[in-house]
């Protein structure tokens, strides 16, 4: 069995503090042309019908662009995440869970992961694997789009979904993030844990 016909997810969002069950490889490394951004709505995790969260979602950076965003993207289309490796009797399973886990407006879609670090763990692996990543595009009724960085922060804080208070997904990621590698840095993220933090008294 090749690489390539392996199963592999990319995890950008709540999947890098969350990961999938049955796993046995976690590679750190990034996809191009995505903006990540907290512009899709949840009320399955960490929101409600009548009130939903906000979770992120990967636009196409060309998409992106079009677009009146308050936030620059300082990472020229890079998005840094990690790469499970799903152990092969295994894959049907984390399928099924994952499409239960990403049904509000996610996706799937296959796109080349470039692995950051060529260590002795991961020196089997090539450059690129592909892999399946759940995006919320802009035409699934989840998204949200463009909005005020202070007002963003302060809907997440104030709100909570089954899965727990929407604050804990950005804190979370956003620590996750600057665990991953010094590369990592997304302003966006970073921006809103900064603005939460200032309002979460």
């Amino acid at each position: 069995m090749t690489v390539d016909s392996e199963y592999w997810i990319f995890g950008y969002g709540s999947l890098l503090f969350k990961p999938p069950p049955h796993f046995d490889k976690r590679v750190p490394g990034y996809v191009k042309g995505f903006v990540r951004r907290f512009w899709q709505s949840s009320n399955d995790h960490r929101g409600v019908p009548e009130a939903p969260g906000r979770v992120v979602t990967l636009l196409e950076k060309e998409y992106w662009e079009t677009l009146n965003d308050p936030h620059p993207s300082s990472d020229d289309g890079i998005t840094w995440g990690v790469a499970y490796h799903i152990i092969p009797e295994y894959v049907e399973y984390v399928k099924n869970y994952l499409d239960i886990r990403e049904k509000n407006g996610y996706s799937t879609h296959k796109v080349p992961f470039y692995v950051a670090k060529k260590d002795s763990e991961f020196a089997d692996l090539p450059d690129t694997i592909s892999c399946i990543v759940y995006i919320g595009t802009p035409d699934n009724e989840a998204f949200v789009g463009p909005e005020d960085p202070e007002k963003l922060a302060k809907h997440i804080i104030n709100s909570r979904g089954p899965s727990g208070e929407n604050k804990e997904y950005l804190y979370k990621l956003g620590e996750a993030l600057r665990e991953l590698a010094p590369q990592a840095h997304d302003h966006h993220i970073e921006e809103l844990v900064a603005i939460a933090k200032r309002y979460d008294q």
